[in-house]
């Protein structure tokens, strides 16, 4: 349930409301608008049901909330969200571009890669630790060492620095080293794993699975805000269909979709959705008109030495003429973006 408070209503009225709620042991998520503010409850409203709560001072209407994603979802939060990391802001104006190799490699690797999209204009460094491979066989990783190493490109370029966690223990590792968690495809619905980053308060990046729904991705995302973390992204990275031209199919219908359901900043990941760097640079230009706030890009220094992936990354060279063309998109679509920056 929701409590509409009236345009007219006074801070003391809206504190007051908010006391009953808290005193009554329920959750509170406050949503300051231009025009009103909302009061999002959060347990079990039975609880209130000798409370005449709409006839306190200030309070317009109780809205019941029929959406299983409460937090997530527009009824809670009407305007946009904008997660702030460290100064960038994603969900705002300006697109953010997160960009480097699927895998830390080596030191060399991945400061040639962060010199690189920097240069271009990325404000994030992308790089995994922890890399979950269907082949148990296949490279999974430098782990801790690798979350090193990204910290030392951080210190020599000044980008922020995102990666995928896999398990309770890489949230452990990663939280002195990162500024930003990824929840991977196969992830979205590790319920225990989304706990804990919810726990963390650290800000993250849920990308949606590749058999998921758009109710059940904004679910997942649900299960961390409901921890106290709102500082969540929603990432579309492509779905698995009948079609086998491209590693999956990218679902750019989900952009309008998700800005229509939910107040949650959304990127698009188009290495993953493509699986071949070719289809990159078109698919990206795609996302961006269709109203994604940013991109999640594969850059690696020289993809055909990579140790996973190497289809579907790019060549600096490649990232740095997808910059050039959303520098000439962001304007015509009202949005920000500093190439070269």
């Amino acid at each position: 349930m929701i409590i509409v408070m009236n345009p007219k209503s006074n801070q003391m009225q809206i504190d007051d409301v908010i006391n009953v709620l808290k005193n009554s042991g329920l959750g509170v998520h406050v949503s300051q608008g231009t025009e009103r503010t909302i009061i999002g409850i959060i347990g079990d409203k039975t609880v209130l049901r000798d409370i005449p709560l709409e006839i306190m001072p200030g309070v317009e209407k109780l809205v019941p909330i029929v959406e299983s994603f409460k937090l997530a979802g527009k009824t809670f939060q009407p305007e946009p969200s904008v997660v702030d990391v460290n100064g960038v802001k994603i969900g705002g104006k300006e697109l953010v571009l997160m960009a480097g190799p699927c895998a830390v490699e080596s030191r060399e690797q991945i400061i040639e890669a962060a010199q690189a999209v920097k240069r271009s204009g990325a404000q994030f460094l992308r790089g995994g630790a922890f890399k979950p491979r269907t082949s148990p066989y296949a490279f999974q990783g430098l782990e801790e060492e690798g979350l090193k190493l990204l910290k030392e490109a951080k210190d020599a370029t000044g980008l922020q620095i995102i990666t995928e966690v896999t398990s309770d223990k890489a949230v452990e590792l990663s939280i002195p080293y990162v500024d930003m968690f990824q929840v991977g495809a196969r992830n979205v619905q590790n319920f225990q794993l989304l706990k804990e980053i919810g726990k963390s308060m650290k800000p993250v990046l849920l990308k949606r699975g590749s058999a998921t729904t758009i109710d059940e991705w904004l679910n997942a995302a649900e299960y961390i805000m409901s921890e106290g973390n709102y500082n969540v992204v929603l990432c579309e990275r492509g779905i698995r269909t009948f079609e086998t031209a491209t590693r999956n199919t990218l679902d750019l219908s989900a952009v309008p979709v998700v800005k229509n359901m939910s107040h949650l900043p959304i990127i698009v990941d188009p290495s993953h959705a493509a699986g071949k760097s070719k289809y990159v640079i078109p698919l990206s230009r795609a996302a961006i008109a269709a109203g994604a706030d940013g991109l999640i890009v594969e850059v690696h220094p020289n993809p055909m030495c990579a140790l996973s992936d190497a289809a579907q990354q790019l060549k600096p060279s490649e990232f740095d003429s997808l910059c050039k063309d959303i520098s000439k998109l962001a304007p015509i679509l009202e949005r920000e973006f500093n190439y070269g920056c």
